[in-house]
């Protein structure tokens, strides 16, 4: 089959140098099928029967600096460097990661026989004719992700691939193969044999696809879930059902459904909105007339995530997020609340994180079964906006130090401070307003 393609003239570039070279190339990897999926392309990746050196003889200023035969060239356009892979075979893998001997193949055969799936396995000659051994182009029209020969052999030379399979399966909202998804369940203990910061990276790319909610879903019943967040694996079950509670799902189903309302792309809003209400599996407490209440949950539910931030070794911005997001989500959502309630808000959560919030509220309260049209969203926001303009902290005010040292007449010290603690109280609690004048003419009456 030949597809009618037009590729950068890089790309273009880079197959008629190496055919005139008298190597063989194709193009590979997850491009190929993006082609097929008529989706955006953005990373172009080759292999080849030119070993590391060759193609560094064809480009000098080419980049290698590891094992496994792959060059870095350039992109003239400014995107990601184009990667050109030596055709290889891969032998050992004792660490679930790495192989421990890589070889230098002389066929596409070899090459393909190691990638991870099938859709994944699918190449493109110079002539731009599909090269498919293992029946991705069917796979594809399917909607399914299968392992490449043995899945078992496969997730035992990378068990990130078994994340990567959930990964894939909710970007494109594909189904993992019954034999494949087998192989999972069977393999999922090997996941611990990961970094951290791999299964942190697949996990935040389940979080910002289109269905990450189904995308939990799969990792849940994979058994990875179980691995990777057993703290949402406890609240499975928890009830929430109550005479004066809304809720009409248990914990962890109402996690997912809050997740699947979340509108937010942002995939730390969103493992925030999974990991919301986890406390509620230790702060649960169930009366004999049938009420159910979780109080000081978001308490919990804090300490929790902060432990999972420290798992998956998230950066510290956003650590930091993640855990505001879900220590200050339980509040009343209202736009008739007072300056000083919505101030509170602001400032414990941060004034850039305000978004998230409403949004994480938002999907909690869709979640629990409430009608989104019950919600006068807009307002909401516009109430925060206006109460945002406000003062919030000393350097909000409208004059600064040096205007209360020649004002005042002091030097820089501690008394400067005093005085511009002063004016911001004046500001906050007695409705001065924060223009230079009105502040002016306060400080020289103190």
């Amino acid at each position: 089959m030949s597809l009618q393609l037009t590729a950068p003239n890089q790309v273009t570039e880079i197959l008629e140098k190496f055919e005139k070279a008298g190597f063989e190339i194709y193009i590979v990897g997850g491009v190929v099928r993006d082609i097929l999926l008529n989706k955006p392309l953005y990373d172009w990746d080759f292999t080849t029967n030119a070993t590391p050196e060759q193609i560094l003889e064809l480009y000098p200023d080419g980049f290698y600096d590891n094992k496994f035969g792959t060059v870095g060239i350039e992109n003239k356009e400014g995107g990601r460097p184009y990667e050109i892979t030596t055709f290889r075979t891969e032998q050992g893998y004792s660490d679930s990661r790495h192989p421990d001997k890589v070889a230098w193949g002389s066929h596409l055969q070899e090459d393909l026989l190691r990638r991870d799936f099938t859709i994944n396995a699918i190449a493109i000659n110079p002539k731009m004719e599909l090269v498919d051994l293992h029946g991705g182009q069917e796979d594809l029209k399917n909607k399914l992700i299968r392992c490449v020969g043995d899945a078992n052999e496969r997730f035992g030379e990378d068990a990130l691939r078994m994340m990567r399979a959930v990964r894939i399966a909710a970007q494109l909202q594909f189904t993992i193969e019954p034999a494949t998804m087998q192989a999972i369940q069977e393999n999922a203990l090997k996941i611990g044999q990961i970094s951290a910061e791999r299964i942190r990276d697949e996990l935040l790319k389940i979080m910002a696809s289109d269905w990450a909610a189904d995308g939990y879903l799969i990792l849940k019943n994979s058994g990875l879930g179980k691995e990777i967040l057993p703290e949402m694996e406890a609240a499975f079950g928890v009830e929430q059902k109550s005479p004066d509670r809304h809720h009409i799902y248990d914990v962890g189903t109402h996690c997912v459904e809050a997740l699947r309302n979340c509108a937010n792309p942002d995939p730390i809003t969103r493992l925030a909105t999974l990991l919301h209400d986890a406390g509620k599996v230790k702060t649960q407490k169930v009366f004999p007339d049938g009420r159910i209440t979780f109080y000081n949950h978001e308490m919990e539910s804090t300490k929790i995530t902060e432990k999972i931030a420290e798992r998956l070794r998230l950066s510290n911005k956003d650590k930091d997020k993640l855990i505001k997001l879900v220590r200050w989500h339980q509040f009343t959502m209202d736009e008739k609340m007072t300056d000083s309630a919505v101030r509170r808000i602001i400032t414990n959560v941060g004034p850039e994180y305000v978004k998230d919030l409403i949004d994480l509220r938002v999907a909690d309260r869709i979640g629990s079964g409430a009608r989104p049209t019950s919600w006068r969203l807009e307002k909401l926001l516009a109430r925060f906006a206006e109460v945002q303009k406000q003062v919030f902290s000393i350097p909000d005010l409208a004059i600064d130090g040096r205007d209360v040292m020649e004002i005042k007449g002091i030097n820089p010290g501690p008394e400067v401070g005093k005085y511009l603690q002063m004016l911001f109280e004046e500001v906050v609690e007695k409705g001065l307003a924060n223009e230079k004048e009105a502040l002016i003419d306060k400080l020289r009456s103190l």
